[in-house]
C-alpha cells in the first residue's frame, strides 16, 4: 500500500476563517489539488466557534491560538503534530509575520510569500504594532536564507532579491482562476463598476472615492459597487456622505462567491486601489468574468493585465486620472465589451492545475532529497 508523504503547512488563517483573503484562496486551491499525492495537514490559528481540528477539501485543518497569538503558539504546536504525523515537509505560508522555523523544524521547508507589507502596515496599525511586523519582515533574509521561495509574481520576487535573498533560490508561480466558474455574464445596462475585496485602511479605497467624485464632477454617470467587509468602511461611507456620493456607491458588505461572479460579470470594469498585492487575485477574476480590470502601478497589481488590451493602469494614488478613466469607460460602451472580450481570453492564461503541477515539482524534489 502507497502511503503518502505528510506534509504540513503553516498559515495564519484556514479558508472557513471569517478573515481569510487571497493567501488563503491560493492555499486551497494549490494544495486541494494536491491532495491526491500527499497527505496534507494545515496548522492555523482559531476563531470564533471553530473546531479545533477538521476536515476541508481533503486537508486536515489544526487550529491553535488566535489571530494575536497564533505566531507565538506554532512552536509547541508544530512539536505536538510532529510526533504524530512525522511529516517529511513543512512548508511557511509568510502573508504576516514569519515563523522563524530554523529554530525548532529539522525537516526540509519551503517558504511561499505573497508580499511584504513594508511601510504600507504603517497605514494600517499603529506605530508599535508597525514596527513590529516591520521589523520581522526585515529579518526574514537571515533566518530563511537556506530556504526555497514560492512567489506569486515578479514584483514579490524583486522585493525579495532587494531583501538580499538569492535569486536561486526563487520561483514564480503565479496564481490561477477557475475559468469555467468565473464565466462572462450580460453587462448591465448602465454603467457600472465594480470594487472587490477587504476594506482595509492600507487599500486606500479613499483613492476611489475621490476619483469618482472627479468623474461625476465632469458629467459621469455611473454606479458603483464595493463588495467586502473591513475596519475601514465607516471611515469610507463617511467619505461618501460628505461628497455627496451615496446614491452613487453602494455598499454590499459580504457577499457568497455566487453573488461576487455575477457582479464581477455584470460591472463594466473592476477597479483597484492598492498601493501592492502579492498578485491582485480579483484583477483576474474580473477579467474571466469577462470585465476590464483598473489597477495602479503597483507591485503584483501591474502583472495581472496588458495595459490598453485587458484593462489600465494608473499611477497609484492618482485619483485625478482615475476619475478620468471612469469618465471615458462610462461613455464607451463597445470598448467595454471588446476588452472585456480580451480580458477572458488574457485570464486563460492562470491555470490553477498548471500552478499546481509546478509547485509538485518543488515539492518532490525537495522530499527526494531529504529521504
Amino acid at each position: 500500500m502507497f502511503l503518502k508523504p505528510k506534509i504540513l503547512i503553516i498559515n495564519w488563517q484556514d479558508i472557513k476563517n471569517p478573515l481569510s483573503g487571497g493567501a488563503e484562496v491560493h492555499l486551497f486551491e494549490i494544495f486541494g489539488r494536491l491532495k491526491k499525492y500527499y497527505e496534507i495537514h494545515l496548522l492555523c490559528d482559531s476563531f470564533k466557534n471553530a473546531e479545533k481540528e477538521e476536515e476541508l477539501n481533503g486537508i486536515f485543518v489544526h487550529r491553535t491560538g488566535n489571530r494575536n497569538t497564533f505566531n507565538f503558539n506554532v512552536p509547541s504546536a508544530f512539536e505536538r503534530l510532529n510526533k504524530k504525523y512525522h511529516f517529511e515537509l513543512v512548508i511557511e505560508d509568510l502573508n504576516k509575520i514569519p515563523f522563524y522555523g530554523s529554530f525548532y523544524i529539522p525537516q526540509k521547508r519551503i517558504a511561499i510569500l505573497h508580499h511584504f507589507f513594508g511601510d504600507v502596515i504603517f497605514q494600517e496599525t499603529n506605530p508599535l504594532f508597525g514596527f513590529y511586523v516591520y521589523l520581522n519582515e526585515r529579518l526574514v533574509p537571515f533566518f530563511y536564507k537556506d530556504v526555497d521561495f514560492v512567489c506569486v509574481s515578479k514584483g514579490t520576487r524583486e522585493e525579495l532579491l532587494k531583501h538580499g535573498m538569492d535569486e536561486k533560490r526563487i520561483k514564480v508561480i503565479y496564481n490561477g482562476v477557475d475559468f469555467e466558474r468565473f464565466k462572462p455574464s450580460k453587462k448591465l445596462d448602465i454603467p457600472v463598476f465594480s470594487a472587490v475585496g477587504r476594506i482595509k485602511r492600507y487599500k486606500r479605497l479613499d483613492i476611489l472615492i475621490e476619483a469618482i467624485n472627479i468623474a461625476k464632477n465632469k458629467g459621469a454617470h455611473f454606479k458603483v459597487i464595493i463588495v467586502g467587509k473591513g475596519n475601514d468602511m465607516e471611515r469610507i461611507k463617511k467619505m461618501c456622505i460628505d461628497k455627496g456620493l451615496d446614491e452613487i456607491v453602494d455598499f454590499k458588505g459580504f457577499v457568497s462567491e455566487e453573488e461576487k461572479i455575477k457582479i464581477l460579470g455584470e460591472s463594466w470594469a473592476h477597479i483597484n486601489t492598492s498601493p501592492k498585492e502579492g498578485w491582485g487575485l480579483t484583477s483576474i477574476e474580473a477579467q474571466s468574468c469577462g470585465t476590464l480590470s483598473v489597477v495602479p502601478d503597483s507591485p503584483g497589481l501591474n502583472e495581472t493585465i496588458i495595459s490598453g488590451k485587458t484593462g489600465f493602469i494608473y499611477k497609484f494614488g492618482d485619483a485625478e486620472a482615475l476619475g478620468d478613466i471612469l469618465f471615458k469607460l462610462s461613455k464607451n460602451r463597445e470598448l467595454i465589451e471588446k476588452m472585456g472580450r480580451e480580458a477572458r481570453e488574457f485570464s486563460k492564461r492562470f491555470n490553477w492545475d498548471i500552478s499546481a503541477n509546478q509547485f509538485k515539482e518543488i515539492i518532490d524534489e525537495k522530499i527526494s532529497c531529504f529521504r
